[in-house]
């Protein structure tokens, strides 16, 4: 039985062994100095780890009495995660290493919080949710003040700590309410308690487990660390914290309100509704005045996770599969984004002025058009892919009799698209200032170049945005009943 349960949870278990490894042996051995290396070893077991499990995995599996579940909708977020945070940190480790960041407790952090994500996405209980997000934050919270030497670093650190020590006790709070309730941990046994109605306690714990999952995925009106946090952070631990992060947020969520509470659709519906409408809108008008790209794409990130969040509204397979289809694109989009981003230096030093950007077409063409292709799918401008994104979450939440929600969308990506058209327009017809350095390191400029071919080619016809829908159908079929 353990045999059974060991062998369910091993890509966990190999990535923790390994997070724990390397950090005895980058101690023993040159510390910082097998920093690099480190940070390509952790990469390539993101990538094996994705293609394992999904090569491998099959099947409904439940671990630990159903403590743990391993299904198609937990592979599919686990695999989004690894290669998301693989690409990331392959990003990440020339910036980190030209400006003395490059620590070897980088990656292994890294690891251990993707360790967390993978947790989440896969609890079937109560107590496994917690240990997962804990694990999870407790690492990123040491990530984001990495730069221990700047008051903006630290600053985003203990802000992050602190507001995710509050979140943390509304959801451990709603936690145990819930139990004591329904009388169990498990999500099976509180999707059996809440049948045919549930009571006034139970909703209360619903409603604090809701508050501590909208702070992770940065919905509004518990979102008020993300631009702090964005801003202060290493620009390449903010590509992390917009990418895998958000995923396991939004992939809990999901398997909380449909695995322990998806007979009580009505109850949580309302609630997820709000919350995807206030952030659509606040991260669309708030957007508009920042001239830091690393707070506009924080707000950005608001207003993104209210769109993903409609697609959750809808309560159904289809508002599931919206979700899971809509994340993907969101991370290969933010992951190109971020590629140019860590681009933007000028006499070797960072720069993040959305000015700095004018006239970038006449220096960096094909640069200024991947940017241009980034911008424009995440405005939702057709052909791009995000435009397909919204209107799947768009049509999902109409379907699911959630029109009004659908309507607000679109005035959302409406307002939202001047700001991301103004970066645009700054690259292409801004007066020349000569901001930036022309110097682009081969990783970021390769990563730029394919995430724009994705955004800007999986609509053809034949190619069926590489058979992401399908994936994702089946993915949501093993969550929603």
């Amino acid at each position: 039985m353990i045999g059974a349960d060991i062998q369910i949870l091993l890509p966990e278990i190999v990535l923790a062994v390994y997070a724990m490894l390397a950090l005895l042996g980058a101690v023993y051995t040159s510390k910082d100095g097998a920093a690099s290396l480190l940070t390509w070893m952790t990469a390539g077991v993101f990538v094996l780890l994705a293609l394992a499990i999904g090569v491998n995995g099959q099947g409904y599996n439940l671990a630990f009495n159903g403590m743990f579940v391993d299904d198609g909708f937990a592979r599919f977020a686990k695999v989004t995660i690894l290669l998301s945070a693989a690409v990331v940190l392959l990003m990440s480790e020339g910036y980190m290493q030209r400006r003395g960041l490059l620590r070897f407790e980088y990656p292994v952090l890294i690891a251990l919080a993707v360790v967390g994500m993978m947790v989440m996405v896969s609890a079937g209980d109560l107590m496994v949710l917690y240990m997962g997000l804990e694990l999870q934050s407790l690492a990123l919270y040491v990530v984001a003040s990495l730069r221990r030497d700047n008051a903006k670093s630290t600053e985003a650190g203990l802000k992050y700590f602190v507001l995710g020590a509050l979140s943390s006790g509304l959801l451990l709070y709603g936690a145990s309410l819930t139990y004591g309730f329904a009388g169990t941990t498990l999500f099976t046994g509180i999707i059996a308690a809440a049948e045919g109605g549930a009571s006034l306690g139970l909703l209360f714990g619903l409603v604090f487990l809701i508050a501590g999952f909208a702070f992770k995925v940065s919905a509004v009106p518990f979102h008020m660390w993300t631009p702090d946090v964005y801003e202060g952070s290493p620009t390449p631990v903010t590509a992390f914290f917009a990418t895998a992060p958000k995923v396991a947020a939004i992939a809990l969520f999901a398997r909380v309100v449909h695995d322990a509470f998806g007979g009580i659709v009505g109850e949580w519906q309302q609630i997820v509704a709000f919350l995807a409408v206030a952030s659509m809108f606040l991260g669309a008008v708030a957007a508009i005045g920042q001239t830091n790209i690393k707070r506009l794409m924080a707000y950005s990130s608001i207003s993104h996770m209210g769109f993903a969040m409609m697609g959750l509204a809808a309560g159904t397979v289809a508002g599931v599969q919206a979700m899971l289809v809509y994340m993907v694109i969101y991370v290969t989009m933010n992951i190109g984004t971020f590629a140019l981003i860590l681009t933007m230096e000028k006499d070797g030093r960072p720069v993040v002025d959305i000015a700095a950007l004018k006239s970038y077409s006449k220096r960096q063409p094909l640069l200024a058009l991947v940017m241009l292709v980034m911008m424009f799918s995440l405005a939702g401008v057709p052909p791009m892919l995000g435009f397909f994104g919204k209107y799947a979450v768009l049509l999902a939440a109409y379907q699911g009799g959630l029109a009004w929600l659908a309507v607000a969308g679109v005035i959302a990506s409406v307002i939202s698209a001047f700001y991301y058209l103004r970066i645009v327009y700054y690259m292409y017809f801004g007066e020349d200032t000569q901001a930036l350095d022309g110097r682009t390191p081969p990783v970021l400029w390769v990563t730029a170049v394919v995430s724009a071919a994705i955004i800007g080619l999986a609509w053809i016809p034949g190619v069926n945005l590489f058979g992401l829908d399908p994936m994702a159908a089946a993915a949501a079929a093993t969550l929603v009943n």
